[in-house]
């Protein structure tokens, strides 16, 4: 029996070994199309663009597998996200479309393996507001799923576009979370020249999208009660909120107090993924002791180990209450929609 007890992973991901090989239907097409190549019953290559750009095992799509590790790790539930090389924000619409609906439901089919220790994340085409709007309707609605995970910009677009409104309106309505995540296929390829596009390119790209969300009007236009949690612990968010705020009072000296990112910034959630108590401590500080919940990124070489690391800090750093509300209680009470 599953410990009530247990941990919630927020942040975990997943990929099909049977994901659609778009980049074989779209002839004369140049964009690197995901595809997935078995190798054996427990391991395979995505690929990008027909190359090969990343080894993985079965943790990635077996069921029983991932319950094995939870069982051993302390974790009473996952959610599942999409691999954020699959998100093809820039890519063209319609397969991006078909992409993304057949991840969905074959997330349906592992979440399937055992709801009560699974739930999802989907994935949406972005690039086209209506078709996104339509599959996070089919997530929430049809499939069950608790939201979905998007990237952290839309080709050339942000995640403040005006075009977007509707998607993330749509999100308010139906009380899904969106879970931003960078992917590093968009990252600036001045970072893997200095050989850090994870140590600095992901969290800082996560900080940028979030500053221009908080600093850029998105959210006072916006249908309030959206819940947009950031992966990473916000990235570089909690150390730029203040010099944001005094960004924009060098724009405007009569910035009402409740407009800066600061204040906006207490709308947000993040994961716990940051490998260090101080930091955590700062994004339980910008977000507030509700909206910080557990992250892994299981299964992949980020991941934190042991799962909940950051959490066995001394109690005169993190009491026992603070470790059980990231570790379980916010997002279970995400989960039941409270």
């Amino acid at each position: 029996m599953t410990d009530p007890d247990g941990l919630v992973d927020l942040h975990t991901h997943a990929i099909s070994p049977d994901l659609p090989d778009l980049g074989q239907r779209q002839a004369g097409q140049s964009y690197r199309w995901p595809s997935v190549r078995r190798l054996d019953e427990t391991s395979a290559r995505i690929l990008l663009g027909g190359q090969p750009y990343r080894m993985v095992d079965e943790r990635c799509w077996s069921a029983p597998r991932r319950l094995k590790d939870m069982d051993e790790d302390g974790v009473a539930l996952q959610v599942v996200s999409p691999t954020p090389v699959t998100f093809c924000h820039d890519a063209p619409a319609e397969p991006a479309a078909e992409l993304a609906a057949a991840q969905n439901t074959w997330l349906a089919e592992l979440v399937g393996h055992d709801p009560s220790r699974f739930r999802a994340l989907g994935a949406v085409p972005l690039q086209d507001t209506e078709r996104a709007v339509a599959e996070l309707r089919r997530c929430v609605t049809e499939l069950g799923f608790l939201g979905v995970e998007i990237g952290t910009r839309v080709g050339q677009r942000e995640l403040g576009d005006e075009s977007l409104d509707p998607f993330f309106d749509t999100a308010a309505e139906l009380g899904a979370l969106v879970f931003v995540h960078p992917a590093d296929v968009t990252l600036d390829p001045r970072l893997a020249g200095l050989g850090i596009p994870f140590g600095a390119g992901m969290p800082s790209e996560t900080g940028i999208a979030a500053a221009g969300l908080l600093a850029g009007g998105a959210f006072t236009r916006r249908r309030p009660g959206l819940r947009l949690c950031l992966a990473h612990g916000g990235g570089t968010l909690p150390w730029l909120l203040p010099r944001l705020d005094k960004g924009e009072q060098i724009k405007d000296a009569g910035v009402p107090a409740e407009r800066l990112p600061s204040a906006l910034a207490v709308q947000l959630y993040s994961d716990s993924l940051t490998y260090d108590t101080a930091s955590l401590l700062l994004a339980v500080q910008r977000y507030g002791e509700q909206h910080v919940m557990l992250g892994t990124d299981y299964p992949f070489a980020a991941k934190e180990d042991p799962t909940g690391a950051v959490l066995m800090a001394p109690d005169d750093q993190l009491s026992p209450a603070l470790k059980a509300a990231i570790g379980r209680d916010n997002a279970r009470a995400l989960l039941e929609g409270r």
